[in-house]
């Protein structure tokens, strides 16, 4: 039987040879990973896209992010697997998110936030997708509200 996937890929010639362009590009599972933090699948760097970056995450058992924002980046994550913890602060106190498989966050620009997994034996697994090329995490000292931040 005929992979239409495949037959698109062979027919237009390495999916991978030219970045940018006018092809779709297929990243196959197990091509995602990385050992040392997000691993950019979808990126400027690897299939030439512009406007937006994907990244495979997995956070080890018992991890944790300082606390943190990435600018005037947006985020929108994937729960793969396991039970991440993610937190921010509402303006009267800290706000705690419990999430799991097949779940979905919306990270707004320069909002402080913090991951945790909290599991001792299960590593968490995230699929980011995000407005910048470039990684941006700034850390803070605290997690406060946004509004309550000097301007930027």
């Amino acid at each position: 039987m005929s992979d239409p996937v495949n037959d698109v890929e062979s027919a237009c010639g390495d999916d991978r040879a030219a970045l940018g362009g006018d092809r779709l590009r297929h990243i196959r599972a197990g091509e995602a990973a990385g050992p040392d933090g997000p691993a950019a699948v979808i990126s400027g760097g690897t299939v030439g896209s512009r406007k937006l970056w994907m990244g495979l995450v997995v956070n080890p058992p018992s991890s944790a992010t300082d606390n943190h924002h990435h600018g005037d980046s947006e985020a929108g994550v994937y729960v793969v697997s396991g039970h991440p913890l993610y937190f921010y602060h509402d303006g009267t106190g800290e706000v705690r998110i419990e999430a799991g498989p097949g779940d979905f966050l919306h990270v707004p620009p320069f909002v402080p936030h913090r991951e945790e997994n909290p599991d001792p034996n299960e590593p968490v697994v995230v699929v980011i997708a995000r407005t910048t090329q470039e990684p941006i995490k700034i850390s803070v000292p605290e997690l406060y509200r946004l509004e309550d931040t000097p301007a930027r």
